[in-house]
């Protein structure tokens, strides 16, 4: 299953503000960088349901091209399959490490969702 067009952070502006505005999570093989989406102006048509996420893996951190297309289907199965557990309205930026390609995919997925809780919890404070 794959996630749909409006689950994805496309715009490099969207992308962006995740980046300088949102808050950092380290989850030891990826970063995540998270943000409450906006709300939407008045009058707007219905907004996107669910959290959308941008997923990064650069040469320089990851490796070549096959290495790096692993670390980013890695993480978008994650978030895919984990994705309940963060708020509706939370934008995500995955930034890939190399430890990515070389985690259980087990031990990736419990790093994420702590840090789910983590993210959620601070929606809750504010």
């Amino acid at each position: 299953m794959r996630l749909r067009p409006e689950q994805h952070l496309r715009r490099q502006s969207d992308i962006r503000a995740v980046r300088e505005q949102g808050a950092r999570t380290d989850c030891g093989a990826f970063t995540i960088w998270s943000r409450p989406r906006p709300a939407a102006p008045e009058g707007a048509p219905p907004g996107r349901i669910g959290p959308r996420v941008g997923v990064v893996a650069g040469t320089a951190a990851v490796g070549g091209a096959v290495l790096r297309n692993r670390a980013k289907r890695r993480l978008r199965e994650i978030f895919r399959q984990q994705q309940h557990l963060l708020p509706g309205d939370c934008d995500l930026l995955l930034v890939a490490r190399r430890a990515v390609v070389g985690w259980r995919f087990a031990e990736l997925e419990a790093k994420f969702a702590g840090a789910c809780a983590r993210i959620a919890g601070r929606k809750k404070d504010a």
